[in-house]
């Protein structure tokens, strides 16, 4: 597929020992640091972080007041944009703020309106309004250049964020890249199932990551974000991209990140698949993948953004 570097695909993912192999993900600084301090590293020794970066609240006129987490340091800046109603305590987010914090970079996680500890009511909440949150963060509390890390619908939002601010965002990293998934996924269930959404005006939409095993998802909310549908023209953002995705993932299949591949008019994308991974990517191969992937980054920005 043109455009697209498969950096390591399917099986042969494995194929290095994490923490010890000289691989191709930018292998120095802290990525070498932090696993020489705990050579088995892991999301489960994290929770120390949290005590270190107290919840602040971005206040907006006439919208729902953010809540965020915020470590200054160095540029480029990393922001971790969440996926479908999940908020800024999941694992990936605070693995990217122990990774930051040991290079010395500014970090940011945050709660979108109507999530977490942010403002707002959940019921009234869009895909836009989502978009206008994801922008807030970029152009109030982003200091300089930013890598955007968005998981799953976080990954729809960080393109969006890219096209809206391409001065200030200068690379991507999609983890599951949900792009326009909670439409295509509506578009592909039979006629008169819609019909019957469309009259109940809910969708309960079936996912083994729900206590209740069922998102309930309002129709309003999928005519909405059929207006921030992104893959049926080409995607204007031109910086470096990398998306991962599990080869079991079963809410986002990973050919969508092979389509978000393709659209975007950025020459500098990498394809990363992990062949037994799910939706989450949460075990600890798939953290250390994602934060060798934010430092080899770092490392290619840095000469041109310091």
């Amino acid at each position: 597929m043109a455009g697209v570097g498969m950096a390591a695909v399917a099986a042969r993912l494995p194929l290095c020992r994490w923490g010890r192999a000289p691989i191709s993900f930018g292998f120095h600084r802290g990525v070498s640091a932090l696993l020489a301090q705990n050579p088995e590293w892991a999301p489960r020794g994290l929770p120390a972080c949290r005590q270190k970066t107290s919840i602040s609240f971005l206040s907006r006129p006439d919208l729902p007041n953010l809540a965020y987490k915020r470590l200054k340091g160095k540029s480029p800046g990393v922001i971790f944009i969440p996926g479908y109603i999940s908020n800024m305590n999941g694992t990936k987010a605070l693995a990217i703020e122990e990774f930051c914090k040991s290079l010395g970079h500014a970090y940011i996680r945050f709660d979108y309106s109507g999530v977490g500890n942010s403002d707002g009511n959940l019921e009234e909440c869009t895909v836009g309004r989502w978009r206008k949150d994801v922008l807030s963060i970029i152009d109030d509390l982003a200091v300089g250049p930013q890598i955007l890390v968005g998981s799953s619908l976080g990954g729809w939002l960080m393109l969006h964020a890219a096209i809206a601010r391409p001065q200030k965002v200068v690379a991507l990293i999609g983890v599951a890249t949900a792009v326009d998934g909670l439409v295509t996924q509506f578009n592909q269930l039979p006629v008169e199932v819609k019909k019957e959404i469309e009259m109940k005006g809910v969708w309960a939409m079936p996912s083994k990551y729900s206590e209740e095993g069922v998102y309930h998802i309002r129709y309003s909310f999928i005519k909405e974000a059929e207006h921030h549908c992104l893959l049926h023209s080409p995607i204007p953002v031109n910086c470096p991209i990398r998306l991962l995705h599990g080869m079991k993932d079963d809410i986002v299949p990973w050919h969508t990140s092979l389509q978000v591949a393709d659209r975007v008019v950025s020459t500098d994308v990498d394809v990363i698949l992990r062949k037994h991974s799910d939706h989450r990517m949460k075990e600890k191969a798939d953290i250390q993948l994602l934060v060798y992937t934010i430092d080899d980054l770092i490392d290619k920005l840095s000469t041109v953004v310091n």
